[in-house]
This record gives C-alpha cells, structure tokens and sequence, in this order.
C-alpha cells in the first residue's frame, strides 16, 4: 500500500472517529425526554404549542414557550422535550381524536365567546357560572401544529443511512486499527531483512566506462567466470571471491560494478555499508545472513557493497565503548565471504576510498583477493571520458576535446560529467541548441573555482591589489624555467577567491616531478604576496591561501621526498591518511630537534620563493603595470594576452587584438582550436 493511500485511510478513520463523537455528544446534549402519558396529558392540556414528529420521535415544543414558533426544525434549541412514539398507529389515533376533541372544543369555545359578548356586562358573571360554560372560562383555542405526522417511521435519506454509515465507519476504523498493527508486526519481523536492491536488467557496459582500460581488463575475468565458469575449473583456477575498488571520489567505482553484471548479464544486488549498522545490536549480522541467502536463490550473482569502510573498519580501535555492531557486522561479514559455508556462486564487489582503514582480515586472500585501484584519468582517458558524456548532447563542431582533456588535469569522471553539465545549462541560458568551447570552458572554471560574481560590488583599492596579484602569479609562471603555460587570468571573484591565474600544465601527466619544478612552482606561488609588497608597499590578507599552498609544498619536500640538503634523503612523513581510531595514540618517529629542522628547512625553502619572486618582479616592473592596467579595463585576459604584454607589444595593440578576437567569436566556426593547441576565448 502507498504512503499516500494509508494517509488517507487514515484521515478517514480520524474524521470518522470525530463524527462519532460529535454524535454522541450531541445526543448526550439532548432535551430531556418525556413519557408518553405526559406528552398526551399536554397535548389535552394546551400545554403543547408545536409538534415535530420523526423517526418514533416528537420534537415538543411547549405552550407558551420562549423559542419562536415560526419555521419548527427540530435543530439546536429549537424544541424543549423529545417524547419516544411507541408507534405509528398509536400516535396517528391519539392526534386524530384529539383534532376531533380540539374541533368540538373550539365550536364550544367559539358559541360560549359570542353568547357572552352579547350579554351586559352585569350578566356575563351569572353566564360563566353556568356548568356547561365552566371549561371555556378564560381558556384559549386548542391548538396543535404537527408537522411530517402522516409517516413518523420514514425520515429523510440521511436519517435512513444514518445507522449503515455509522456501522461502516466503525468498521473502517476497526479495519485500520488491525491494519496498523500487523503493518507493525510485520515492519517488526522485516527489520533484521537485508535492504540490498535486486536489478536483473543492468543496461551499463564496459564501452561506457573510458579511461581505465587496465581495470577493465582486470575485471573482464569476473565477466568471463559468471558467462562461462568452466573455463577456469578445467585448468584449476579459483575466481576471486571478492573484488575490491579503491580510488578517489567520482573515479567511476560503482559505473565499474555496474558494467561488470551488465557484461555478464547476471543478478546484481546494490546495497550501502552503512544500511547494515543501526542502533540495535545483532540488526547488522542479521542482515548480512539474510543478503546472503537471498543471493543464493540468484547464483550467480553480484553482491555490490558501496562505501564498505562504513562497516569494514578496523576492529579493537577502543573508540566504540560497550556498542560492538558493527564489529559484529564485519564479523558475520567475515564468515560469508570465507567462512564453513560455501557461496561460490556468488561475487562480492565492494567500492571505497579509504583502504587504509580497512580491516586486514577482510582483505587477505579467500576474501577481497584482488584490489583494483581506480585512478584518475590521465590525458588520454580524460578525453574519451569528454566524448562518452558528449554523445547525447549537441556538441558545436568548434569543441576539441583534446585540448579540453589537457586543461582539465587532475579531475575524475564525475567531475567532467559535471563540467559538460554545466556548459549545457549556460547554453540554454543563452538560447542556443548547441554547446559550443566557451560553454565548455565556463563550465570547466565553476567546476574548479566557482561561478563568477560579477554582481558584487569591488572598491578600486581591492580591485588594484587583485590585479597586481593576479599579474604577479602570470609573470613569475612566464619567467620561470619550469613555469607552466598561463591560460586564464581574471580579477573577477570566483567561489572565494578575488580572482585567479589558471595554468595549463605540460606535464600534466608525469608520475615524477623534480626538484627544480617544485621550487619554481613555490616561487610563482608566491609571485602574488611579492607583487604587493613592490607596488603597494604594504601586504594584505589575499594572500592566504598561497602561503599555505607554498608551505604544503615545501613540507613534502622535507619530510616525504627528501629534497631537503640539511636532513636529506629520510622519509619522515606518514604512510597513510590519519585514522582516530587506529593513530590518536601514534607519536612521530623523530625528535623534537628533528622537528626543529624540518621546520628550518620548510622556512628555508618557502623563503627562498619568495625572494626569487622579488627579483624577478622588481626586474618586470614595467610589463607587470602594464598586465594590471590590461586586467583592470578588461578583467579578463587569457594566454596570448599574457605572452603580448611579457614581449612588450605597446597596450594598444594588445586591447585592439582582444576586441578582434571578441568579434570573430561571434562568427560560426569561430573558436576552432589555434595552432599551439589552444583554445581562442
């Protein structure tokens, strides 16, 4: 049953509960009743003004009475006593002698009024002493106004269906009462039930995951053991039980997973790390047990655990206190993948990005015998990621994605999912059908830095300080050996920077970065704080984040790949990311003089930067007013602005290039790839 139908039947149950107590508490309210006898005594009495009969009730209305007689309706206060009708038959012969007793009285009453008016007024004493005149003395016309008397026992449609309603609504209550309570037994019964999701019609292949042809082919044997498992019998292998992916956010873990059944073609149950723990130990274990002999009905199949360090982490940490379920959990984990019992059929697959915290017992072999590690895309990859999320959107013949794969190193698929994304949504901001480069790149800057802020009100003195710093990074990346190309500088505000320096890096792709590199690099980070101590005389706050990203730097040097000539080539940095649990005891494993120098050396070499950047830009103090007063008129240069300002072209020539450039992008086919590989803006 749906939520919004029990909600409903629900209402309906409190509605009828209402009207029921409206009912009785209305009946409760009622007039007090009055006999029978009575009722006729009054009648004959002239005590009784109007009559309302219904359903073997009278509605009494007294004579005289403080309710307005016009329009009776037995309502409200509307009547003063409530007389139980024994029957039809009964009341009609008692109103019909009483009309015929009433007509001969009011005759009588009528005779007896006009013989006394035409007597003296001495005589009429004597006249109203006489027996026969006595009942008409000071009396009044006797009568009676009934009303629906003709069929007391037939009320009106709701007064028919007033009983089968009632009797209805208590049923429905009932109904859902009994409901409710077997809805709760039964969520009882079902709160140890595993809350994996079966999918048997997995529509992801390989040829949709790109750029990770290794893993593919590691995983392409648990394709081939699902679709044919004798291959591997005859000559004696054992398929892995578990398979385990590591790697950072976004890499494609689970797209992987999914296009390892959809290969196969096979069961694929789904479920997260964290749906196994709750607050009420054995829950987890039960589960577990419970996944596991729903796959068996499914042999062979896929078990897929999402985020299994949500369950997997390390036993004995001494941080949970007495609660133990999700070592349990593990536990009973633990005895599935490799225990007495035997599951075959079944292949665990499970994602994380936290390794290191993994139980080791949940990794040896017989268990997660094989790691694959998923890994960022390089150039290559990243390109036929570019073109995978382009099939099904109208991308203009204008997009290189080569050049696109190039500019965004150090992203994961997810984020170039998301960068496409983006481009499609500020093309149809813009009412065009196709997505064209500057879509791209636009999306490509929000993804890394946040949208612009355009909107939001800059002074002249902060807008001053950017440029200079902006134009600091840009000069010290084009002057250094080692720099890296400049693609982009703005002094608009992104996210919460006051504005950027976008690099395109070369060797985006090397697994090995040298020495001279890295201090190059620490240099033209610091190129923006040695700009505003030349020109402003002063430094300012802007240049938080670059210090810190220069001491990040500096630090691994020392303490991780030894490029430090005081302490030299020892490693004396940490193994893995930090976890409480296991480390919030850990002590470094050098002294605290140690600790001195390598505080030394990291001064020593962010120092160093810093007055490499002073020289150089003292040296370019002309190009860089020049790059600063560029940016302010037009916020925005890109890379062939940067490389006409550092070869001296006067600031004319440079402005009229960009307005050139601004007008044939206008053109079709205007923002084809130039000659060096890069992209016209």
């Amino acid at each position: 049953m749906k939520a919004s139908t029990k909600r409903i039947l629900s209402l309906a149950a409190v509605a009828a509960v209402i009207v029921m107590i409206i009912v009785i508490v209305m009946s409760v309210s009622e007039k007090k009743d009055m006999k029978y006898s009575e009722f006729q005594d009054s009648v004959y009495s002239n005590n009784v003004k109007e009559i309302y009969v219904k359903n073997f009730k009278c509605y009494v209305l007294k004579n005289p009475s403080d309710i307005a007689p016009t329009n009776f309706m037995p309502a409200g206060n509307k009547y003063d006593y409530i007389v139980y009708v024994p029957s039809k038959q009964a009341l009609t012969e008692f109103m019909d002698g009483y009309r015929t007793y009433a007509k001969d009285f009011n005759a009588g009453l009528d005779a007896y009024k006009a013989a006394r008016s035409a007597l003296p007024e001495d005589e009429r004493a004597d006249f109203d002493s006489l027996e026969e005149n006595r009942p008409y003395v000071g009396a009044a016309a006797k009568i009676v106004t009934v009303y629906s008397l003709n069929d007391p026992e037939a009320g009106s449609i709701w007064s028919m269906l007033y009983p089968f309603l009632l009797v209805a609504g208590l049923i429905v209550v009932v109904v859902i009462v009994f409901r409710s309570l077997n809805n709760g037994n039964r969520q009882a019964m079902n709160f140890a039930k595993s809350k994996a999701r079966l999918n048997q019609n997995i529509k992801v292949r390989f040829g949709d995951v790109a750029g990770a042809d290794e893993e593919k082919e590691e995983l392409q044997e648990i394709v081939e053991f699902l679709k044919n498992p004798k291959k591997f019998e005859v000559v004696g292998a054992r398929i892995p039980k578990g398979v385990l992916l590591v790697g950072s956010p976004g890499t494609g873990k689970t797209l992987f997973a999914k296009a390892v059944a959809g290969e196969a073609n096979v069961p694929f149950f789904s479920i997260s790390g964290s749906d196994f723990v709750e607050m009420f130990v054995g829950v987890g274990a039960s589960r577990v047990r419970d996944l596991f002999e729903d796959a068996k009905r499914y042999m062979p199949c896929i078990i897929f655990i999402d985020e299994i360090d949500a369950v997997g982490r390390q036993r004995g940490t001494g941080l949970g206190g007495s609660h133990d379920e999700r070592e349990q959990t593990l536990n009973q984990l633990l005895v599935q993948m490799d225990g007495f019992e035997t599951n075959s059929g079944i292949i665990i697959m499970a994602a994380t990005n936290r390794a290191d915290i993994l139980d080791p017992a949940l990794l040896r072999p017989g268990r997660f015998d094989r790691q694959i590690y998923v890994h960022l895309p390089d150039v290559r990859g990243r390109e036929e990621i570019f073109k995978i999320h382009a099939r099904n959107k109208p991308i203009s013949p204008d997009v290189n994605f080569k050049n696109l794969a190039r500019i965004t190193s150090g992203l994961s698929g997810a984020d170039i999912e998301n960068i496409l994304n983006e481009a499609a949504i500020l093309a149809a901001r813009a009412n065009r059908t196709t997505i064209n480069t500057v879509d791209i790149n636009e999306g490509i800057n929000k993804v890394q830095m946040g949208p612009q802020k355009k909107s939001r009100v800059v002074t002249e003195v902060d807008k001053r300080i950017t440029a200079y710093h902006e134009a600091g990074h840009a000069i010290m990346a084009k002057s250094l050996p080692y720099g890296d190309p400049v693609h982009e500088v703005s002094i608009i505000q992104r996210g919460m920077a006051a504005g950027y320096t976008m690099m395109r890096p070369e060797r985006e792709d090397d697994s090995h970065v040298s020495y001279n590199y890295l201090t190059d690099q620490i240099a033209m980070t610091m190129g923006g704080r040695a700009a505003e101590e030349i020109v402003i005389q002063d430094i300012s706050t802007g240049a938080m984040g670059d210090i810190r990203q220069a001491a990040t730097l500096a630090r691994r040097m020392v303490t991780e790949w030894g490029m430090s000539a005081e302490i030299g080539p020892i490693y004396l940095g940490s193994t893995t990311e930090l976890f409480l649990g296991r480390d919030y005891q850990s002590t470094t494993m050098y002294s605290e003089k140690v600790a001195a120098q390598i505080d030394g050396e990291i001064k020593k070499i962010v120092e160093k930067g810093h007055a490499t950047a002073l020289s150089v830009l003292k040296e370019k103090r002309d190009v860089m007013d020049k790059m600063v007063r560029l940016l302010i008129e037009k916020e925005t240069i890109y890379g062939e602005d940067v490389d006409a300002c550092m070869e001296g072209q006067p600031l004319d020539e440079i402005i009229a290039a960009m307005e050139r450039r601004f007008e044939n992008k206008k053109k079709p086919d205007s923002a084809a790839p130039a000659a060096d590989g890069r992209v016209e803006h």
